[in-house]
């Protein structure tokens, strides 16, 4: 029962941060204090579900989540499972599991960007992925991250999103960035940005103006930028946006184990 215990209140101080933290300073980092406990806890969460309010800001809805712990890459987050109070239960599909940086799928011809792990509902348009690459000192000039902004922090990681040979600057013109802010997190800065980006239309939606709602937040580690990013459809994003806001805010890097492997090991190794 102790342990029940410990592992609920570890569970819930991660999603008790809503998508806009409260402390919006970021400055130079400082030792994370979690322990390997804190680590197997989260990890034993898989298997846990729990259900916690929305934002107060919105209407009251409970939303169901189970945590995912990447022992690989050394984070963690929680994804929506179901909301209740709508009988609406997530689809999800495990697309990418978790892997090494130097194999995984990028994002860009420059292979800068990778996606480490995914997640897809494919019936409600749905996308929950985590990314590794560096940060693009082009955008970000200096490489003090605690002089970076949020702005700059999603300018530099849109700027390597794109499956097409395009520039950098074309790559940020898909995507128009909507909200951005800055919270410190265990001693360390989180960015947090809301973006908009213009997609081929779907069988459901025939609309030349058609876009993806995504939120991510984004934290740096060994001079690579890991991001989370939710998404759906633009039209979804009042159903669906509240609980991917859960998803993002919950977003932690974990001290890392014999089994992390920082991007930088074995650039060659693509197994």
């Amino acid at each position: 029962m102790v342990l029940l215990s410990s592992l609920h209140t570890s569970l819930l101080s991660l999603t008790k941060s809503r998508f806009r933290p409260h402390i919006i300073s970021c400055s130079a980092p400082k030792p994370s204090h979690r322990t390997r406990r804190d680590l197997i806890l989260l990890g034993l969460s898989s298997s846990l579900p729990i259900i916690f309010a929305s934002p107060a800001s919105r209407a009251e809805e409970e939303v169901k989540m189970a945590s995912v712990v990447d022992e690989i890459n050394a984070y963690t987050y929680m994804y929506p499972l179901e909301l209740p109070s709508q009988k609406f239960v997530f689809k999800w599909v495990e697309s990418r599991k978790p892997e090494r940086y130097s194999s995984a799928a990028p994002l860009s011809p420059d292979a800068r960007l990778r996606i480490v792990s995914e997640r897809i509902d494919i019936i409600d348009n749905l996308v929950i992925s985590v990314s590794i690459g560096p940060p693009n000192f082009q955008i970000i000039k200096s490489k003090d991250k605690s002089s970076w902004t949020a702005k700059d922090v999603a300018d530099s990681v849109l700027s390597d999103k794109s499956a097409l040979r395009v520039t950098s600057t074309q790559r940020m013109a898909e995507s128009s960035v909507l909200d951005t802010h800055c919270s410190e997190i265990d001693g360390e800065p989180y960015w947090y940005y809301e973006y908009l980006v213009r997609r081929s239309p779907t069988k459901t939606v025939q609309a030349s103006n058609l876009y993806r709602h995504n939120v991510a937040s984004t934290v740096e580690r060994d001079g690579y930028l890991y991001t989370l990013n939710a998404s759906t459809l633009s039209k979804e994003w009042d159903k669906m946006g509240p609980a991917l806001e859960k998803t993002v805010a919950s977003f932690r890097l974990l001290p890392s184990t014999d089994n992390y492997v920082p991007p930088y090991k074995d650039p060659w190794r693509f197994w």
